[in-house]
């Protein structure tokens, strides 16, 4: 390990990472536990009963790197993963990582074009596919201009191949600020861009979130029912627990609310990280059904702003808080967050230490606490640029700012309260309007489940709110003027939605961030 370390001073506040050089992630994060003693020591479980030891994942880790070594691959050559959460992921990612090459995982639930497009655009030498995604993956590689040199089944070709590479690999040299790995944004505002992160990004999140706000410790087992491809999950199921030498819990299934509390029965974890829609779904279920979550010291939530009812709700059901934070594929993670001991209903919380974060207006001046700007924060997370994309590299990656398209508003306590995405600010009679202020007051009602709220313009052009609900079990015929009232008594009068539609579900990314730009033309 001489020579790719970081060390870390946790005495001041945030902690202080000196990175070595030449340093690789690779090695704090996998190697480090079997040279710490916990080779032995579980790092995964799935829930169809696999266990793979620190010790194992090392080993299968190398054996990953060393066979794409031998396929002949240039430094810096990209693998596209299409994987499911499984150990072949941790194999594949850090294998990746560890012999020179930048691992590029992606959502699993996209189609043919969507692969196509990302196997063109990242020009990927090598891709891996788990099985299940088969009938999308390969139409995509038939139709693309581009052929990678190297294909692997995850599950099938892989296994036979990592039997036969070296169990011993030496990392490649590389700095904390080099490029290590890529993440497609989730498209709530259209076409995923390629964020490119460094080796410093994971460490950074994973000692100032992980560790300096959730406390996260090597006893700790973790369960995200928010997936590894993208940025909330990757850091929830790997790298934290990775991090401490903990443990992660993965199932490749879709989460459903029996699911989840299946699996929470199960496995005991310490922290379970969801998201708002599948809070709800699960506070539904729990009408009828009383899941046993004794093992949880923290829920968090993240990737759309927590409504504060549904806190209160899952409070009142449960004994336990959520700790909502918001965070960005850009960022990596959480930069802004509610803490145990400190939480602002319906507020994304306060700036993770270690981040900086600042509201502008439409000049870029700061704005006076209390009024409403652009979110812009800065830290030791955030992704280098956009793969080929410098044009809304520059948009986005403001020298060390980022800006993250979010409303914010900065209360006199300094809590951070959401007000949607800046694109989606609506003027209503020359007044800024919030769109999730609108959703939030619609949730709040016993016979929503979700809503999502776009602006929309009435016959003389003038933008109004239009509203779409996700009804919580079967709608009375009342149900749309009874909504409309009870926004008109909880918000300012010219906040009510004009239009509301009742609807099966809500488009929405991966994340769980609702695509409302799809909405829009509804």
């Amino acid at each position: 390990m001489t020579g790719f370390t970081v060390s870390i001073d946790r005495s001041e506040t945030p902690a202080r990472l000196d990175f070595s050089e030449p340093f690789n992630v690779a090695v704090p994060f996998i190697d480090r536990h079997v040279a710490e003693g916990r080779a032995g020591k579980i790092a995964i479980r799935t829930a169809d009963g696999e266990t793979v030891s620190h010790g194992q994942l090392a080993e299968r880790v190398n054996r990953c790197g060393n066979a794409l070594r031998a396929a002949d691959l240039a430094p810096g050559d990209r693998l596209l993963m299409v994987v499911r959460d499984c150990p072949a992921f941790f194999y594949l990612f850090w294998g990746a990582i560890k012999a020179g090459f930048v691992p590029v995982p992606v959502n699993t639930m996209l189609r043919a074009a969507d692969y196509r497009a990302m196997i063109e655009r990242s020009g990927c030498a090598a891709l891996c596919y788990s099985p299940d995604f088969s009938a999308e993956v390969e139409p995509a590689l038939d139709a693309a201009d581009h052929r990678p040199k190297l294909l692997w089944v995850e599950d099938e070709s892989l296994g036979d191949v990592l039997a036969a590479a070296s169990p011993e690999l030496a990392p490649a040299p590389a700095r904390a600020e080099d490029d290590c790995f890529w993440l497609f944004s989730s498209g709530s505002t259209g076409r995923p861009k390629a964020a490119v992160h460094r080796h410093r990004d994971m460490v950074a999140t994973s000692e100032y979130y992980g560790v300096g706000c959730l406390g996260i410790a090597a006893d700790d087992v973790f369960y995200s029912a928010a997936k590894l491809f993208f940025a909330y999950g990757l850091g929830n199921a790997m790298t934290f627990p990775l991090w401490v030498g903990g443990t992660a819990v993965l199932d490749a299934a879709r989460p459903t609310p029996e699911s989840t509390f299946a699996l929470i029965e199960r496995f005991r974890p310490t922290l379970y990280f969801g998201v708002p829609t599948l809070y709800a779904a699960q506070l539904q279920a729990m009408e009828t059904a009383t899941p046993d979550l004794g093992s949880l010291r923290a829920c968090v939530s993240a990737g759309e702003a927590l409504p504060g009812d549904l806190l209160r709700r899952w409070r009142d059901a449960t004994n336990l808080d959520i700790l909502d934070g918001i965070g960005s594929t850009e960022a990596l993670h959480i930069f802004i967050t509610n803490r145990a001991g400190d939480i602002t209903p319906g507020a994304s919380g306060r700036v993770v230490p270690g981040f900086e974060a600042k509201i502008v207006n439409e000049t870029g001046a700061v704005v006076a606490s209390g009024e409403a700007g652009r979110l812009l924060i800065r830290g030791p997370s955030t992704a280098r640029a956009y793969w080929e994309e410098p044009e809304r590299t520059a948009q986005v990656m403001q020298g060390d700012w980022l800006d993250t398209g979010d409303t914010y508003q900065c209360d006199d306590t300094g809590a951070y309260v959401y007000g949607g995405r800046s694109d989606d600010m609506m003027k209503v009679g020359g007044i800024w309007c919030s769109p999730f202020e609108i959703e939030a007051r619609l949730c709040e009602h016993p016979a929503v489940l979700e809503a999502a709220v776009v602006g929309r313009a009435d016959d003389a052009g003038l933008i109004k709110p239009a509203a779409f609900v996700v009804p919580a079990g079967e709608a009375r015929a009342t149900l749309i003027d009874d909504l409309i009232a009870h926004v008109k008594v909880g918000l300012a009068p010219y906040k009510y939605p004009r239009w509301i539609t009742l609807v099966d579900e809500l488009p929405k990314t991966a994340t769980g961030k609702i695509q409302r730009f799809k909405l829009r033309d509804a």
